[in-house]
């Protein structure tokens, strides 16, 4: 398995499903940044079909529409005719994900917990969706809602080494002195040598303090 984070707004997706499953996928899509996404449902839950909107087409795909696709959704383990529709998509030159069917896969959808554009993703290779399910929920007890703010605070010094000169590797390793020095990966928070936490501190300070040092 080689994992990858694909850019959603980039790609042609399909999803084929009526029920739940396919409305779960949908929302994940949705939330991944899915820009260019027919839905194919012979027989949608009215939900399905208020979430998937103008983006719904009432009947199964055809083979020159799967054909479009760069990735084929079959959100659906009873969906009639998936085997066909998996085979047809992966011929078309598609990536395919056939939900609870590893076999039929090409890509395995992995438990994912975001936070801002922090994306932390749990695979099991289909064999246990839901321990990777439970993982994800482990770690969003450790990642909470503040790793947003931390990635944005890290981005924004990021650039300002970058623009200041900084090749990779010293921007890699100021990177990982910020996040020691602040005590984020630390269980119970890092503190300074009084024993208090550290001060949050700013991109000019940190930028003296390299300055000073190296």
């Amino acid at each position: 398995m080689l994992p990858m984070v694909l850019d959603l707004a980039r790609l042609r997706l399909v999803l084929v499903g009526n029920g739940a499953a396919a409305e779960r996928r949908l929302a994940l899509l949705d939330e991944a940044g899915a820009a260019d996404l027919s839905v194919y449902a012979d027989d949608p839950l009215p939900s399905l079909a208020h979430a998937a909107g103008s983006r719904l087409v009432r009947r199964l795909p055809s083979a020159q529409e799967l054909a479009t696709a760069r990735m084929v959704f079959i959100a659906e383990r009873a969906a009639r005719h998936a085997r066909d529709l998996a085979a047809a998509a992966r011929a078309a030159g598609a990536l395919v994900h056939v939900e609870d069917e590893p076999a039929l896969c090409d890509a395995h959808a992995p438990a994912t917990l975001r936070r801002g554009e922090l994306l932390i993703a749990v695979s099991t290779g289909g064999q246990s969706p839901a321990l990777a399910v439970q993982v994800r929920r482990f770690l969003a007890a450790l990642f909470g809602t503040e790793w947003q703010l931390r990635l944005d605070e890290l981005a924004a010094l990021r650039h300002g080494w970058r623009e200041g000169g900084a090749d990779s590797e010293t921007v890699a390793r100021w990177s990982e002195e910020w996040v020691g020095r602040q005590g984020w990966l630390t269980p119970n928070g890092a503190t300074d040598d009084e024993g208090s936490l550290p001060a949050a501190r700013s991109a000019a300070a940190l930028d003296a303090i390299f300055a000073a040092r190296h």
